[in-house]
């Protein structure tokens, strides 16, 4: 039943309605004015009102609306409401042409009346109109549409009232909005406001077990806007907001929100340990090639204290000061990253297999595909640079050291469904990897804000994933080129997913 009203309302209100006006005696203007001169000077204009439709008696709520007079001869004026709308849709123009208008103590009024036949959806209906102008000042207008309709076999009637106010014409018909703001932590990201579509959306926590706002709203000079700012609205589902110009001109804007899943790393937990290094927590997390290179005397993970007191990873590159050989790397660039790190593989002659990259990305709190990683970080390469890959052929070299921070989320099973855990040896490269993220640090003595967007190829909503973050001070210290000194510190991690 509402569907079909609705459908009858917009076939309506999608047509000239009226091809003309009654054409009553007419006594002419009052005040000594001719009517043709009260026409001119008092009736034709634009009006700014609202329009209020009932169906069935029900009567829906008001919404701002813009209606255009013109004169159409000397005793008559043509009213217009262009691209009407109702209920945030579009349904085209209402036209009343050539209506004579009667004058009784500075009230002007007119009559009409049509039918419509529309046998392709089986719709008739007799539409009766009266409206009125009272020419105070300023002149006011009133219309009023009696639709009596048979649809579908079913009787219909839907009224329609209008109520507008004449403008000066030095209105402003600007009808943006220019800042809308919710304070709020459920908030992760600020709405974004697209005039030109309409649209304004804003990004939450999946966490928000609410999404009732009340947003603070700044619209254009003069204009207005429902609902009104610091109203309370909620948003688990889009939401519009009209927007009122001076001059009566409306647009809406259609609200909605995205929520986002959030890793937050901040560095702020470390146990102190008694060797040169100190450990990351919680180990079940956070792990690093110091475990390695900490048993000979090298220095590679330091907690960081920042200006303001909170903490920081420090990673700093490591050069063996004896002879290097097969077990013993003369470079091991400092590294933190999200797995395990495992000495065994190194006995075995395999180095590159002791980084276990990735856990579980549920087990982690990813739970939507990421789409951005933020960080900030400084870097100092440092002064002589080794290609030490071959520990008996270390050759220095002109090269300028670089760290790297990536991000990575891969399928946590192969094609067989045997576990994947990638290592030192694939976690750039693998097939198994459907989200990747890299930055390449530079030297800068200050920190230096990034936030960069995931290459993805292949992610499923249902997949089983591992995630990991890895970052070290020396890019190429997989292959064991780098400098000795190198340092990273990287703070204020997020990866945002959606």
């Amino acid at each position: 039943m509402k569907k079909n009203l609705f459908y009858l309302f917009a076939l309506i209100c999608s047509m000239s309605l009226f091809t003309a006006c009654s054409d009553d005696d007419n006594p002419g203007g009052g005040g000594g004015a001719t009517l043709e001169e009260v026409i001119t000077n008092d009736i034709a204009g634009n009006y700014k009102g609202d329009l209020t439709v009932a169906v069935f008696g029900i009567e829906m709520p008001s919404v701002p609306q813009k209606v255009a007079v013109t004169k159409s001869g000397t005793e008559a004026v043509s009213l217009s409401i262009t691209n009407f709308s109702f209920i945030g849709l579009s349904l085209g123009d209402i036209e009343l042409k050539d209506c004579a208008l009667t004058e009784e103590n500075g009230v002007y009024t007119f009559t009409g009346t049509t039918d419509l036949n529309v046998a392709s959806v089986g719709l008739k209906a007799d539409v009766v109109a009266d409206g009125s102008f009272a020419t105070s000042n300023p002149t006011q207008l009133t219309l009023n549409l009696d639709i009596k309709a048979e649809l579908a076999g079913q009787q219909q009637d839907v009224t329609v009232v209008y109520t507008g106010t004449r403008l000066t014409g030095n209105e402003s018909s600007e009808a943006l909005i220019t800042n809308f703001a919710i304070d709020s932590e459920l908030v992760s990201e600020a709405p974004v406001i697209d005039n030109e579509a309409g649209t304004i959306t804003f990004k939450v926590l999946d966490s928000a077990e609410s999404l009732v706002f009340a947003p603070i709203i700044e619209v254009s000079a003069g204009a207005t806007v429902s609902p009104a700012s610091g109203v309370e609205q909620d948003f688990s589902t889009a939401v519009t907001y009209t927007v009122t110009a001076e001059d009566g001109t409306v647009k809406t804007y259609t609200v909605s929100v995205v929520e986002q899943n959030v890793l937050t790393y901040s560095f702020e937990d470390w146990k102190d340990t008694d060797g040169n290094n100190d450990t990351l927590l919680p180990e079940e997390i956070w792990a690093s090639s110091a475990a390695g290179a900490g048993i000979l005397g090298g220095v590679l993970l330091e907690r960081e204290t920042n200006e303001d007191g909170t903490f920081a990873a420090k990673m700093i590159s490591f050069e063996y000061p004896g002879e290097a050989n097969a077990l013993v790397p003369k470079i091991t660039a400092g590294s933190i990253f999200i797995g395990e790190f495992d000495m065994m593989p190194a006995i075995m002659g395999d180095r590159l297999s002791c980084t276990k990259f990735g856990l579980p990305a549920a087990d982690l709190g990813l739970t939507k595909q990421p789409v951005r990683f933020k960080g900030m970080y400084k870097y100092t390469a440092g002064s002589k640079y080794l290609n030490a890959a071959d520990p008996e052929n270390i050759v220095e070299t002109e090269d300028v050291d670089q760290g790297s921070i990536t991000a990575v989320l891969y399928k946590a099973k192969d094609a067989a469904g045997k576990e994947v855990t990638l290592t030192g040896h694939d976690i750039n490269t693998s097939e198994n990897i459907v989200a990747y993220a890299m930055v390449i640090t530079e030297n800068t003595e200050e920190y230096q804000n990034f936030d960069v967007e995931f290459e993805v190829n292949g992610y499923e909503p249902d997949g089983e994933y591992k995630f990991a973050i890895v970052c070290t001070s020396s890019i190429k210290g997989d292959t064991f080129n780098g400098a000795g000194g190198s340092t990273l510190i990287v703070d204020e991690f997020q990866v945002i997913c959606e």
